[in-house]
């Protein structure tokens, strides 16, 4: 009598332990984590457990971070917490064997994010860092537009994340410590796309400013890098600001040959916000109309008759392909994390140069082994 055919071997999942259930880990890691197969959320660490288990009633809570850290069944560890804290939970991660995931921008010093990696490399496990904003629907999208060289050579390039958020909330994020502010939280998300388009600057100039009454720490930057090596006469402007009332475009590109416009914010995050929940499908794109952009770019390409207005590449956002993809290699199916090591390292690195120019006043230089392609 014939046997029924086995069925495929599949890899043991990949049991995850959240530190921390703040904004960050409650709206983005946990429902993220949840929703891609081959990772298990097993254990959260937290001092609010109800929340946890009213949320997540399968996963167990933990007090303390070594708590998570010596559970030899934990294979991956979420690090989302204050920014500050990041350096010593990760190494201390890393040294127990774990594979670590650190919420952006890494830490709060290059020197910090260089031994963690550093770290990672003599344990023999993975450093990367959470960047989610690869996979907005409209920075896919213009991947798409520049890819395919309708606007001809790139000459500007211009990327805001402007909000009005008058009020200063009381969370750590606002107040006067390290690694606190806009430019390390939103500008880590704008360098990030930055680079993975064009690569490292030759130089660039960072402006930080307190805007609104009250605040401690920087709500508004805008940073100037310029090309001259890689990309010849390319200027990139990335803007930021928590007191804007109308917002202007979320990217304008403009090349040789034509433009790319586009306004609205990726809708993932106020979905999740909202209480969504993304799964995989079998098509690879989570739940039927997720991350679905209501409101495309427009591609402006002038010919000899005038100009011709279409509109951009309608592609959905999709934030479980960072953490699909992380699986995938932690399982051996995919030869890297998205967020390589050298990535990690140099966008650290833009961020620390940042802060420095701004106290300076002046461009500051990138030096030239970070302008290598990433």
């Amino acid at each position: 009598m014939a046997h029924p055919p086995s069925p495929p071997h599949l890899p043991a999942p990949v049991r995850v332990a959240l530190i921390g259930y703040g904004n960050a880990a409650r709206i983005f890691h946990a429902p993220l984590i949840s929703g891609v197969p081959g990772l298990q959320l097993a254990c959260v660490c937290s001092s609010k457990p109800q929340q946890v288990l009213a949320d997540w009633p399968q996963v167990a809570v933990v007090a303390t971070p070594e708590d998570a850290f010596a559970d030899p069944h934990t294979d991956l560890v979420v690090i989302a917490t204050g920014n500050e804290s990041h350096y010593l939970l990760a190494r201390a991660a890393l040294l127990a064997g774990k594979h670590v995931v650190v919420d952006k921008p890494c830490t709060v010093t290059l020197e910090q994010t260089q031994d963690l990696l550093q770290t990672a490399q003599t344990v023999g496990r993975v450093l990367t860092v959470f960047q989610n904003r690869r996979w907005d629907a409209d920075f896919l999208a213009l991947r798409q537009v520049l890819a395919s060289g309708v606007l001809g050579r790139i000459v500007h390039f211009e990327s805001h994340f402007d909000r009005y958020r008058p009020v200063v909330p009381d969370r750590w994020r606002e107040q006067n410590l390290p690694g606190s502010g806009l430019w390390f939280d939103l500008g880590a998300h704008l360098v990030d796309q930055c680079l993975q388009l064009f690569g490292a600057p030759d130089d660039l100039l960072v402006d930080l400013a307190c805007q609104r009454d009250g605040a401690q720490v920087n709500d508004y930057f805008h940073a100037q890098l310029r090309y001259t090596t890689s990309h010849p006469g390319l200027r990139v402007l990335l803007h930021g600001s928590a007191l804007v009332p109308t917002v202007g475009p979320r990217f304008v590109v403009h090349g040789t040959r034509g433009s790319f416009v586009k306004y609205g914010l990726d809708v993932q995050e106020d979905a999740l916000k909202a209480g969504g929940r993304p799964g995989w499908d079998a098509s690879g794109q989570g739940p039927a109309g997720w991350g679905r952009d209501p409101q495309v770019g427009s591609i402006t390409v002038q010919t000899g008759s005038g100009p011709v207005v279409t509109p951009a590449p309608e592609l959905p956002g999709n934030y479980l392909a960072y953490y699909a993809q992380l699986c995938a290699h932690l399982q051996g199916q995919a030869p890297e994390p998205a967020v390589t090591p050298a990535q990690v390292e140099l966008a650290m690195r833009l961020l620390v140069l940042g802060e420095r120019s701004a106290a300076l006043g002046q461009f500051v230089a990138v030096d030239a082994p970070a302008r290598v392609p990433l």
